[in-house]
């Protein structure tokens, strides 16, 4: 037990950079160890898929402990004993008049709230999404209360065919009913937003992988790493080689699409009538692969939990009624929108699955990054509650009775994963979150229309 300590809110401080710290020994304060130190406390991520599932392989057959993986969750089974597969879960508030399509359905994923049907920019969830009642709790002692990444900047705009405005596809994450939680969906501008300060950088944008946000406080750490321990000095060398590490990636993609995006002036032209960027285009319409991208950001979100920059996040990797292209997976040759209303050819159904089990392998790393990071006696893993969800069972039929609902990590010792459990029928998806509430002691009696608690999922 060192006599020295320093603050949890330690930063490391530069010009134009903060960089907030993981949990060393030193932060312990005197005359305490780590092993009676108060309990790490238990992060929250929701991960949003767009266009529902192909639901012939979705389910695992056994219910319980012993169970097999389906085909489509097959990129977790590594990670079996850490995942919930709940079965039956239904977000009533989708249901009401005029709620067809896609937006009734995703928008209000994570409040189950009807959401009011307008064409404008008067939008209303009915009620504040659950991520953000988790941060009113635990957001206080964080520099963010929440953050929220995509891959998909807003789309506006009236959707004819329901009668919908396309706001309601862009988000996920409500601060209250009328206000949706803006999200970034850019590696670079997440990851400034992130660790560096609102400095004016006059280097260019295309320029920018010639600085390092950690050239910027590399007096404030060197001096830090003098003072700490060994066991210290390591964990904090472990932590910002992965900042620096998702830096260089990012500033890699960054210098090719500066050598890249060479187009005439006819091109941008198009592009500006299409209200596109270069970038939107080439994914939306040529098919480019956004593994790197997406997991560029999953690695953000997972540097945000190891900081301790936040305790709250959403992801969602596309909007509502996505036409994302994934013709960079092999077998599939269109958008993922097109393909979720397959009309029941074999085909088609292939490729829907395909698209689905690229969604569970990204929920996957994700998974694993959390549980490479060692958090006090056990990993970020084990102390978050991460979900992946999707707003629709079948996109074909917009179906959404039985949505395909994961739950990862055991919520600091609160859930019992490693279970495929089925409840009754048409279950309130606001059960779910009622019980995950009671895992992070947030004091509450109900939520949206729940019914009970989901008392299979507490160990």
């Amino acid at each position: 037990m060192s006599k020295w300590h320093i603050s949890r809110r330690r930063m490391l401080k530069g010009l134009g950079a903060t960089i907030a710290l993981p949990f060393l020994q030193a932060m312990v304060p005197p005359g305490m160890s780590a092993y009676n130190m108060p309990k790490k406390p238990v992060r929250f991520s929701c991960l949003f898929m767009p266009n529902g599932v192909n639901k012939d392989y979705w389910t695992p057959e056994l219910y319980g402990s012993d169970f097999e993986l389906s085909p489509t969750l097959m990129p977790l089974q590594s990670l079996q004993k850490e995942v919930l597969v709940l079965n039956e879960l239904m977000n009533k508030g989708s249901i009401f008049p005029g709620a067809d399509g896609h937006y009734a359905k995703d928008a209000n994923i994570l409040t189950a709230h009807p959401i009011y049907k307008t064409v404008g920019e008067n939008v209303h969830s009915g009620g504040i999404s659950f991520d953000q009642l988790v941060a009113q709790h635990k957001g206080q002692d964080t520099p963010f209360d929440s953050l929220q990444y995509g891959m998909e900047r807003i789309n506006a705009g009236i959707d004819g065919a329901v009668g919908f405005t396309r706001l309601y596809g862009s988000a996920i994450s409500w601060k209250n009913p009328t206000i949706p939680c803006t999200k970034e969906i850019e590696p670079r501008m997440a990851f400034d937003r992130l660790f560096k300060t609102f400095i004016p950088d006059n280097v260019p944008k295309n320029q920018r992988w010639k600085q390092s946000v950690l050239d910027k406080v590399k007096d404030d750490a060197d001096h830090l790493q003098k003072k700490l321990g060994r066991a210290d000095q390591d964990k904090l060398e472990e932590y910002m080689e992965s900042i620096r590490s998702l830096e260089k990636r990012i500033a890699d993609e960054e210098k090719i699409k500066a050598f890249e995006n060479n187009i005439t002036p006819e091109i941008e032209k198009e592009l500006v009538h299409l209200n596109l960027s270069i970038d939107e285009f080439n994914e939306t319409h040529i098919g480019v692969d956004i593994t790197e991208k997406t997991r560029q950001m999953l690695d953000i979100m997972a540097l945000a939990f190891w900081s301790d920059a936040t305790r709250v996040s959403t992801f969602m990797f596309g909007n509502s009624v996505s036409n994302r292209n994934f013709s960079f997976l092999p077998g599939v040759h269109g958008s993922h929108h097109q393909l979720s209303h397959h009309q029941n050819k074999a085909d088609q159904l292939e490729e829907y699955r395909i698209i689905n089990e690229w969604h569970v392998e990204q929920y996957a790393y994700f998974l694993n990054k959390l549980k490479s990071i060692p958090d006090g006696e056990s990993n970020l893993l084990d102390n978050s509650i991460v979900m992946f969800a999707s707003g629709l069972r079948d996109g074909n039929s917009h179906s959404p009775y039985n949505l395909p609902i994961l739950v990862g990590g055991k919520g600091g010792g609160g859930l019992r994963t490693g279970q495929n459990l089925q409840f009754r029928k048409e279950t309130p998806l606001s059960n779910l979150y009622l019980s995950l509430a009671h895992v992070m002691n947030i004091p509450m009696e109900c939520f949206a229309d729940s019914t009970g608690e989901l008392c299979e999922i507490y160990s």
